[in-house]
């Protein structure tokens, strides 16, 4: 009842533009009065990782630090939604959103995160230092060009990873960011793409105990909005996966990935040929042990592509994706391959592959 509750509220604060900026306002004023009381801590860092969670690039910086003895005597402060989660190294852990965890940052002399500190508000200190490291290349239109947004102001962060100068100018333009502010790193959760082993890949597969004699397929779709008020954020697939199993089952199996808003899954059932890893903490595992990746508009399939293996664009709602959400790139044109509409003409693709 309480998520529920959060879900709803979120979904109105994002929304509706009036109670986004009177929500904003206020509480921006709040916690920037409450600042003027809290020292900066000069050794302390704060982490946020996608959707609340110990992941993404901030995982991966974090575990690089902690291996480091110059950042012994560090105080690391991890914002994720479940307390229990084990985290290496032996770090502060709060719960975001919380009035406890907008003390921590503004004690934070550092800010390391995939998505946003600040909560949309603006409280940040100068002489707090922001590295934002962002969770993707953008292929959907985000910020200022979404569908009802021109609040997004990035303008403060320190620092904000991209890949180079596609990246740079939708920045630039709908987040507001600094040109000066923008590192060309890539994204740090990236880096261990480059150099997959085989040994690694049947690690992972062991771990995961997946079949040795099976190829895999990572079918990851992105998040729809939702559709009852931020109830619920589900996906209904038009896909039968009965199908798919008579015709592919003999050398694939198929291992779901969802978006982390994703909540609900409609109409699917999971068995020994399609498996569900949405709640998988690492999508790096999976994209390192997968032959082919399925997608549509996830930025996942600029991660994929560091591996250098096929990319399917199962976009079956493409043009009212396109109206409704828009895209900055033509799919049909960009990807290699085009798109595929239907469940037929991917299964067509897969079983026609070399």
């Amino acid at each position: 009842m309480v998520k529920r509750m959060k879900n709803k509220i979120e979904y109105i604060l994002k929304h509706n533009v009036i109670a986004n900026k009177i929500f904003k306002c206020f509480m921006s004023i709040f916690f920037r009065i409450i600042g003027f009381l809290i020292p900066i801590d000069n050794k302390m860092i704060l982490f946020s990782g996608l959707s609340k969670k110990y992941n993404d690039s901030p995982k991966a910086i974090y575990e690089q630090l902690i291996s480091d003895k110059k950042y012994n005597d560090y105080k690391m402060v991890w914002a994720i939604e479940d307390n229990s989660e084990k985290i290496p190294g032996n770090p502060i852990v709060i719960k975001p959103d919380t009035f406890k965890y907008f003390i921590y940052c503004l004690k934070s002399k550092y800010w390391i995160a995939a998505v946003n500190i600040e909560r949309g508000l603006n409280f940040k200190k100068k002489k707090c230092i922001y590295l934002n490291t962002w969770h993707g290349c953008p292929l959907k239109t985000i910020g200022n060009s979404a569908v009802g947004r021109k609040d997004y102001n990035f303008n403060k962060i320190n620092y904000f990873c991209s890949s180079g100068e596609y990246e740079d100018n939708i920045y630039i333009k709908d987040f507001n960011i600094n040109r000066n502010a923008i590192i060309h790193s890539g994204l740090p959760r990236n880096d261990c793409l480059y150099h997959v082993t085989k040994n690694e890949i049947d690690k992972i597969r062991l771990k995961l105990k997946l079949p040795k004699d099976k190829k895999i397929i990572l079918y990851a779709p992105t998040w729809r909005d939702s559709t009852d008020g931020g109830k619920t954020y589900g996906i209904n697939l038009p896909v039968n996966f009965k199908k798919w199993e008579e015709i592919l089952s003999k050398e694939y199996i198929v291992l779901l990935r969802t978006h982390p808003n994703t909540n609900k899954l409609m109409k699917l059932e999971f068995n020994e040929f399609v498996r569900d890893y949405s709640n998988y903490k690492d999508i790096n595992d999976l994209l390192k042990i997968s032959d082919i990746l399925i997608s549509d508009y996830s930025a996942t399939i600029f991660d994929f592509s560091i591996l250098e293996r096929p990319i399917i664009s199962f976009a079956y709602d493409y043009e009212l994706y396109c109206k409704e959400r828009g895209l900055y790139i033509d799919l049909k044109k960009e990807i290699p391959g085009g798109i595929e509409s239907s469940e037929d003409d991917v299964i067509k693709r897969i079983s026609n592959m070399n």
